[in-house]
This record gives C-alpha cells, sequence and structure tokens, in this order.
C-alpha cells in the first residue's frame, strides 16, 4: 500500500470517527431527558425543565469527553464485539460517576433525584448498545437471507463451542454455500435448545429422521471435534441417508495455522485420528535449544516430518542427510517458505563410513536422529544383502561415529516388525536394536530406540496403493480377510519420537503407544466409500494371499520383554537385557562378512544373533492354525 493510500485511509476512518462523535451528542441529550421523563412518568414541572436545560451542556460535553478518551468511537463498525460492548458500558459509567461528583460537588441545589442518574446510565449503555449491534445484526441478516437462496442446508456436529465457532465463520463468509438448519450432537443432556439462534434438533442417531424433516443435503464436522471412532459412525449414518460429510478446520486451526478454510471430504486419517499429544515443551526446548541436530533419512516419510518437528524448538542448525536429492529438494522448497533458520541440506549414502565421517567433522552435530532404513519387507526379502547393509552396516556407522565425535544423543527408529521377526528386514531391524542398545553401555553418548508400528499415508504403503487401486477402477488388493496392523500419524510418531529422545538415559528401547490394530480389510473398505463409491458393485476387493516375510498380526513385545510405563503416557519402555558389546560388535561383523558369501548363511547368522527369528516358511503353518 504507498504513503498516499495509507493517508487516504486514515483520513476515512477519522472522518468516521467523528461522524459518529457528532451523531452521538443528541443521544446523549435524549438519554438524560429520557431519564427524567421515566423519573417523573411524564410530568415535569417548571423547575424539573429548568434543571435539565442546565444541566444538559454538562452532561453531552462530560459523556463526550469520556466516550472520546476511551476510543468508543474508533471502534464503530459492525464488527462489534463482546470487548467493545465491555469497553462502552465503561465508558457510560465513568462518565456517570463524574457527573455524580461534579453535581454533588459544583451544583448541589439542583437536586438531581439519584433515580434519574442512575436511569441515564442505563440509558445510554442500553441506546448505544443497541446502536452499535445493529450494524451486525444488519450484516448477519443479509448474509442469512442470501444462505437461504441456493445453498446447501446443512447441519452442524456438536453442540458446543467448536461448533458455535463453526456456524460463526460459515455466517460471515459468504464463500461458504451453507445454510446452517439445525445442531446434531452426541449427547441432548446439559445442551442447550438454540445456539446463535439455531436450534440443537437431535441426537446423531436420529439423522435419518432429522434429515428427512429438514431436508438436509449434508452434515459437517470441525477438524478435531470428533474421534476417529466417532467420524467412522458419523459416515456410516450419513451415507445410509444420503447425506454428505465435509470437514472445515477448527478454531484452533485457524488461529494458530494457515489452513484453507473450504470443506473438504472427510479423509481417511479422519477416521483413524487419535487424541492430540502433548509434548513436554519445556523439556524438549532446554534438549534441542542452541544445539547442531543431525538427521538421517530425512527425505523419508518420518525423516521428514522429525526434521518439521524440530524447527520449534530452536536448534543452532539442523543438517539433513539422505541420498534422494528429490526428497531433499522438496524439503528445501518447503522449509525454506517457513522462515529463517539454519539448515544444511546434505547428499549423502549414510552408508559411505568416509563421507559420513566428513559431515561429522564438518558439523560436529550435538544430536543425531537415525532414520535412514529400508522398509518393504517382500523386497527385502529377496535383497537380503541389501538389507543388512542399509539396516545393519549403517545404523553400526552412525552409531559408531556419534560415539567417536562425542555426541550427547542418539535416536534410532525402529519398527515393531523387529518383535519376533518374521522377515530379512524385521531381524536386521532388531540386530541394530541389539547393537545400539549394547554401545550405550561403553559410551557416555545416550543411545536410545524408538519402536513403532506403520504410518499412515506414508510413500508405498498401503493407503497410498489403495488410493491408487480406487482412482483406477479397482481392484482394490488386500493380503488376507485377518491381516492387522497398527498405525499412526506422520505427525504423531514424529513427535513421540523427539519426546522418547528426550526422555532416554541410554540404553532403552521405546515403545510408541499405537492404539488399536486396525484391520486392512477394513480400512480398504472405509477408503472405497470415502470416494463415493460401493463395495462389490462400484469397485472389488481381492486377496492375493500373504508376501514373503508378512505376518498377519504385528506384535508389541518380545518373547521374555515386559513393557513399562514412562512419565509420558504413550511412551513405554521395553524392559530387555542388554548383550556385551564385544560380543555384539563381533557378532555385526561376522554377518557383515557372510552377507558376501551366500543367503542362507546370511539368514543362518541373523537367526544366531536374533534367536527369535523365524523365517516366514516356518511360520506358515502356525499362522494358518491361528487363523483357523
Amino acid at each position: 500500500m504507498t504513503v498516499t493510500a495509507n493517508f487516504q485511509t486514515r483520513s476515512a476512518r477519522r472522518r468516521r470517527s467523528f461522524g459518529y462523535a457528532l451523531a452521538s451528542l443528541p443521544c446523549f441529550a435524549l438519554v438524560f431527558v429520557g431519564a427524567y421523563w421515566a423519573r417523573f412518568e411524564g410530568q415535569l414541572s417548571i423547575e424539573h425543565v429548568r434543571t435539565i436545560l442546565l444541566t444538559l451542556p454538562w452532561f453531552v460535553i462530560v459523556k463526550f469527553t469520556v466516550f472520546s478518551r476511551l476510543k468508543v468511537y474508533q471502534g464503530w463498525s459492525r464488527y462489534v464485539t463482546f470487548y467493545d460492548l465491555i469497553r462502552l458500558a465503561q465508558a457510560a459509567v465513568g462518565s456517570s460517576l463524574l457527573l455524580v461528583m461534579f453535581h454533588y460537588c459544583w451544583f448541589p441545589a439542583l437536586l438531581i433525584p439519584n433515580s434519574v442518574l442512575l436511569m441515564d446510565c442505563l440509558g445510554t449503555i442500553a441506546l448505544f448498545s443497541g446502536l452499535r449491534s445493529i450494524g451486525r445484526y444488519v450484516q448477519e441478516w443479509k448474509l442469512s437471507r442470501a444462505a437461504g437462496r441456493g445453498r446447501s442446508r446443512a447441519f452442524i456436529v456438536g453442540a458446543n463451542d467448536s461448533g458455535e465457532n463453526l456456524l460463526r465463520a460459515i455466517r460471515r463468509n459468504p464463500k461458504l454455500s451453507y445454510q446452517i438448519v439445525g445442531f446434531v450432537s452426541e449427547d441432548l443432556h446439559l445442551l442447550p435448545s438454540h445456539i446463535g439462534g439455531v436450534p440443537v434438533v437431535g441426537t446423531i442417531e436420529r439423522l435419518d429422521r432429522l434429515a428427512r424433516h429438514h431436508r438436509v443435503e449434508e452434515l459437517l464436522i470441525a477438524a478435531d471435534e470428533c474421534s476417529g471412532q466417532q467420524v467412522r459412525r458419523i459416515v456410516r449414518l450419513a451415507e445410509s441417508v444420503g447425506v454428505a460429510v465435509r470437514v472445515l478446520p477448527s478454531y484452533e486451526q485457524i488461529l494458530h495455522e494457515r489452513v484453507d478454510f473450504r470443506p473438504r471430504t472427510v479423509s481417511i486419517t479422519d477416521l483413524l485420528k487419535r487424541d492430540p499429544i502433548k509434548l513436554d515443551m519445556r523439556g524438549l526446548h532446554q534438549w534441542i535449544d542452541g544445539k547442531v541436530v543431525l538427521v538421517t533419512g530425512s527425505a523419508g516419510s518420518i525423516g521428514s516430518e522429525i526434521c518439521r518437528q524440530l524447527r520449534q524448538f530452536e536448534p543452532q542448525r539442523l543438517v539433513f542427510v539422505d541420498r534422494n536429492e528429490n526428497g531433499q529438494f522438496y524439503l528445501q522448497q518447503e522449509l525454506a517458505a517457513a522462515g529463517q533458520l539454519d539448515v544444511q541440506f546434505e547428499i549423502a549414502d549414510a552408508g559411505d563410513l568416509n563421507r559420513m565421517r566428513a559431515l561429522f567433522q564438518q558439523h560436529d552435530p550435538d544430536i543425531v536422529f537415525h532414520a535412514a532404513a529400508y522398509k518393504h519387507v517382500p523386497l527385502m526379502e529377496a535383497n537380503p544383502r541389501e538389507a543388512v547393509q542399509n539396516i545393519v552396516a549403517v545404523t553400526k556407522n552412525v552409531a559408531d561415529l556419534s560415539d567417536e565425535f562425542g555426541v550427547d544423543s542418539f535416536v534410532m527408529i525402529s519398527t515393531d516388525k523387529a518383535v519376533n521377526p518374521t522377515s530379512v528386514m524385521g531381524a536386521c531391524k532388531r540386530v541394530a536394536e541389539i547393537y545400539v542398545q549394547a554401545l550405550s553401555s561403553s559410551t557416555r553418548c545416550r543411545f536410545v530406540t524408538v519402536r513403532f508400528g506403520n504410518v499412515l499415508d506414508s510413500a508405498g504403503s498401503v493407503v497410498p496403493i489403495f488410493r491408487e487401486q480406487i482412482a483406477s477402477g479397482g481392484p482394490v488388493t488386500v493380503t488376507h480377510s485377518d491381516m492387522q496392523r497398527y498405525f499412526m500419524m506422520i505427525p504423531e510418531a514424529s513427535q513421540l519420537v523427539i519426546q522418547a529422545g528426550a526422555l532416554g538415559g541410554g540404553g532403552e528401547i521405546f515403545v510408541l503407544d499405537m492404539g488399536e490394530p486396525v484391520r486392512i480389510i477394513e480400512l480398504a473398505k472405509d477408503m472405497i466409500r470415502l470416494s463415493g463409491l460401493e463395495v462389490g458393485r462400484d469397485i472389488e476387493i481381492e486377496f492375493t494371499g500373504l508376501r514373503p516375510g508378512e505376518k498377519l498380526f504385528e506384535e508389541l513385545h518380545n518373547c521374555g520383554e515386559a513393557h513399562l510405563p514412562t512419565v509420558h503416557p504413550k511412551i513405554l519402555v521395553a524392559d530387555s537385557s542388554r548383550q556385551n558389546v564385544d560380543g555384539v560388535r563381533r557378532a555385526v561383523q561376522r554377518l557383515r562378512r557372510v552377507a558376501d558369501l551366500s543367503e542362507d548363511a546370511l539368514l543362518a547368522e541373523l537367526q544366531r544373533i536374533v534367536p527369535q527369528y523365524r523365517r516366514s516358511c516356518q511360520v506358515s503353518v502356525d499362522t494358518a492354525d491361528k487363523v483357523a
């Protein structure tokens, strides 16, 4: 905006405020005369008229001065709020107190009744509050009339603060083409009958009858208003009566995040979302603030989200290491747009010991998050040597360098597939866990491992695969009708990884609370329904059978392992015995040697290091018995 435009804007505001001030003068006079009239029921004597004429100028001048000093006129617009009305009341009461003082100190002979002074104060508040509110009322009346023409009739889910905030946002935004005809709620006990003039019509269970009666086309939910289980139930009820469900940002998201306020369809994350994570923000700031933090696997789903989450704790420098240049490029573009921070993007293979040593020498990190690893079980079954190299050898390299360069904290990302593993990938992750845990006993660096299940919608995972299959017309392929997996949101898992890193004293294997397992067949059906299609009619589901290394059910505990609580309710610690670091080093070196000899020797060595490891062919009979 130019200087001229700024000047014109300020001039227009001053003219508008001056106009409001002038218009208030006859209002002050009217209220004072009206107070006298009401007090004496219209029977005004000559003495009353004389008193009014003598004191009226003082009343008007004092009120005008106080209202001007408290800047009541500057806030005069249709955007009146409760705080504007409070300020108006303060001005009215303040001016009345001054008038009382003037009356008793300078004009005691006029004998103005106290009741007149009180009615004048209350009348001023009532008149000016009404005048202030009428602009907003007219504006909202116009919007509500416009909303009734060619707009979708909708219910809001939640007769509470979130629902009321959503109603106000919709009324003020003409681009949101909704006419809100009612609120529905989980429970009608202790709820108001109306919110903002809109009735609370009933419970969600009565949606069938309510939707028909009110001719509702859509159901609106504020994001974070309902749990995943509630959203799933609402979607199924709405689907049964032909009502679309839309999600809008919550009031907190609008305040604190850059979000698009346009409504969106329900996503799979809405159905699976869990309670928000509460972090020890002060403790995390103390741990990370002013430190150099290095993240391997920074272009991956978890690694990149850890990078995003770390920014809020004000590290001195962030060093992101990955060999995926495209992933690094996109993350660099994203973080560059987000604000100023010392971030170094290094294109490097974490398995290249010399390159990683050079990076440690250059950046001298205080904290290391090791997220680099392969994750696809069937591919690692076919390429066990690469699994050993990428998971075991790379972890050993980065952990050894952390020890060598005096890193304060090392956090390794693991997986629930390391629990009683049936795959090469899971067994390699378990070897990496054993090595990191053993190394903690011989160094001042705090080595910890964080173990959790699948993250929702990560690259190459089941959700994007299902999405592509649905978009292409199907079929959607599921390995087995009884297959279950634990799922977490990517931000949730990343936040808890960082929190666990701060909790660790060294040698712990932390296990994240992953909630209840999800049946993959139900996940597939939900995604088909959310696409507006019908299972069996529009999209078929095919069962392809378990792939090499896969389990039907992921497990949470290794044999002989217990999970103990920590200070954070979402983080547990595995009570597992630590092995001798020298013996583990020799075992890992032997594994790397035999990996170059033969696949059978590699698998045998894996089984020797991880006795719980049973190849998928060994557990096929047990799995069949379990399902039966």
